[in-house]
């Protein structure tokens, strides 16, 4: 193996005496450094959309979820909350309500979901963290923190005491209503702060206290929609998730953060696997300069195949260096090219070479899953190449 190497690192980077060849060999280093290239960079701009995309859901969205597997609510005692307080893993817990609410403001309407959150709240999401504008709800006074979709849509400001916010939901219950006033509870409130996460829940939610809510909707004080919590560093979700359903006296459902946003977890990787078959597709049409430069100097070097065999050269020896060049082609190649996209991607991380607005740079993220997977592309695609290329060296030495 070590002779077979010597000369293929002699074919590779000496200069032959037919120009052509030369060329060949050129474009196809630089196909290889382009493939390796590309891929990382686009790889690293998906994995940086992806974490700037996940990032306003994990302001929002909390790490467990417990649901009611059948009906609207669940019901919560103080003993139940004391127990999931002693489970291993769970940092904190909030109880939540959610319901559909109609909002009315000076003749302007809109639907949205009014969530309800008692004082641990902040402690399980870090949606107070996305308020631009006023500030977050306190107890002592019926206030709701809107997103920045219903503000628009209604034209609400913060704290204006003269107009104030109407949210009506459909009374519970079955019969004939004649008076179709009567048909829903109907509270008035001042609204507190604005916040912004992104378009979809800027004009979905509605901010309230949890005593407000449940008043609203007519539940009893044991009576929640959900249960949020936010798990210990190092806790195992699957592990915490059974200890919860084991406590519980219903059925609930139990949902991680990428089960609450499926669809979005499923359109991103979707996605990201799109784009690097795309860009895997590119780069093994690349490859095909290596095995046509390959071939080339097997055909050059038809003069020093027969003499290596004169000299004792194995066939599968002589193979192994036609191997080996097109292995170094692609790993010379690939390093160039994977070295030069880090140090690219490097520079926009530190210094936002490019941006999406003047505030807002294009996300970016070296990561070591990108890293590994571009390596076993270059090395697997390279080693099908170059094996192929250089099975063509023991009909070079049939000819002879």
């Amino acid at each position: 193996m070590k002779f077979s190497l010597y000369i293929a690192r002699r074919y590779l980077f000496s200069k032959s005496s037919n120009n052509a060849i030369n060329i060949i060999t050129i474009i196809a280093g630089i196909g290889v450094f382009a493939g390796a290239f590309s891929l990382f960079i686009v790889l690293s701009g998906f994995s940086g959309l992806r974490n700037f995309s996940l990032s306003y859901t994990n302001k929002f969205d909390p790490d467990l979820k417990v649901l009611p597997a059948t009906g609207k609510t669940i019901s919560f005692s103080e003993e139940l909350s004391a127990d999931i307080g002693q489970i291993q893993g769970v940092a904190n817990f909030s109880k939540v309500i959610e319901e559909r609410v109609f909002l009315d403001y000076r003749s302007k309407n809109h639907t949205a979901f009014i969530k309800g959150v008692d004082e641990n709240y902040q402690q399980v999401s870090n949606v107070e963290e996305a308020i631009f504008d006023g500030t977050w709800l306190v107890s002592s006074e019926p206030q709701v923190v809107v997103g920045i979709g219903i503000s628009r849509l209604l034209g609400l400001s913060t704290f204006n005491y003269n107009e104030l916010l109407n949210i009506l939901v459909p009374k519970p219950g079955k019969g004939q209503i004649t008076n179709p006033m009567n048909a829903f509870n109907k509270k008035q409130v001042i609204v507190s702060g604005i916040y912004s996460i992104n378009e979809e829940l800027d004009s979905k939610f509605v901010f309230s206290n949890i005593n407000f809510a449940q008043n609203l909707l007519n539940l009893d004080d044991n009576q929640y929609s959900a249960l949020e919590l936010k798990l210990a560093p190092g806790a195992d979700p699957e592990v915490v998730s059974e200890k919860i359903k084991a406590i519980f006296p219903q059925d609930v459902i139990i949902k991680d953060r990428a089960q609450l946003n499926e669809v979005l977890y499923k359109m991103l990787n979707t996605e990201n696997l799109a784009v690097y078959l795309i860009f895997t597709l590119v780069l093994i049409i690349a490859l095909f300069n290596v095995v046509g430069s390959i071939i080339m100097v097997i055909l050059d070097k038809r003069d020093n195949i027969k003499t290596l065999f004169s000299l004792g050269a194995t066939p599968n020896q002589i193979k192994n260096i036609f191997f080996l060049q097109g292995m170094l082609m692609c790993v010379v190649g690939g390093a160039i090219g994977l070295g030069s996209s880090l140090l690219l991607i490097y520079l926009q991380l530190q210094y936002d070479l490019v941006m999406i607005t003047p505030s807002l740079p294009y996300p970016v993220a070296i990561t070591a899953e990108n890293i590994l997977i571009v390596i076993l592309t270059i090395g697997i695609l390279g080693l099908i190449a170059s094996y192929v290329a250089a099975g063509r060296s023991k009909k070079a030495l049939k000819a002879v």
